[in-house]
């Protein structure tokens, strides 16, 4: 039985595994936690779900049958934004970066500690809340065209609306707090991710995908810098010249 929702950061979880155990598992330190858990067996079966009732995080397996996980994940990106936690039972790093660039926002590699698990969907849950901002905070960022409402969630380039994921706003909103300012890719991880260690590949993917977004020429960059040795910078002043970026 389902209990109802006790902490801030409690919402719908949708928890897609082929696995009976692993599933069965996950959905019931979710909601222990106070979380309310729809569970699908099947790609098809997560869609059909979402369209039920649309979940506010996905859990879902790299590995299903037939529509593999990341299929699911660019389907869901088209009816939506919502937040996308991947599991994944392989150690190679390329599938974990695949997962990020069609816009998972975390991934775990299996075996994974449960506790573990509810932990990161209750920080991207806490992330993808609108904002209530501090009397000093500004509730509009801006800067070299961009506009950021942190409240509402919305971006925009020169007018036009940016379909950003939750890291990539977040990671947006961060560097134009802070412009001309470079940060190191693991404070960045801490900034912006809440987290004080993990794979920093996960930052690369996410600058390189918030690059394709807001930039005129992600193969040279001017707006998000790298500042080699270092990390990245956000360049208020996109004027000052175009910057070959291949590696990072």
């Amino acid at each position: 039985m389902q209990q109802p929702n006790t902490t801030p950061s409690a919402g719908r979880v949708l928890v897609v595994d082929d696995d009976p155990t692993v599933a069965e598992v996950v959905a019931g330190y979710l909601v222990r936690a106070g979380h309310a858990v729809d569970r699908a067996a099947d790609g098809p079966s997560a869609l059909a779900s979402a369209a039920g009732q649309w979940p506010d995080l996905v859990v879902l397996d790299l590995m299903l049958p037939g529509m593999d996980g990341l299929e699911v994940c660019a389907r869901l990106r088209e009816r939506g934004p919502v937040p996308v936690i991947m599991l994944t039972a392989r150690g190679d790093e390329d599938d974990r970066v695949l997962g990020l660039e069609v816009g998972a926002d975390d991934y775990v590699t299996k075996p994974f500690s449960p506790r573990e698990l509810v932990l990161r969907v209750e920080s991207v849950l806490r992330r993808s809340r609108p904002a209530t901002e501090a009397p000093s905070a500004p509730g509009t960022l801006t800067g070299a065209g961009l506009t950021v409402d942190v409240a509402a969630r919305r971006a925009t380039k020169d007018a036009t609306e940016l379909a950003l994921t939750l890291r990539e706003f977040d990671l947006l909103a961060f560097l134009l707090r802070h412009p001309g300012r470079a940060f190191a890719r693991e404070e960045l991880m801490r900034e912006v991710w809440g987290w004080e260690f993990g794979d920093l590949s996960t930052v690369t993917v996410h600058v390189r995908r918030l690059r394709g977004k807001v930039e005129d020429d992600p193969a040279r960059p001017r707006l998000i810098r790298t500042v080699w040795g270092v990390g990245y910078r956000f360049e208020p002043d996109a004027g000052a010249g175009p910057e070959e970026d291949r590696h990072a």
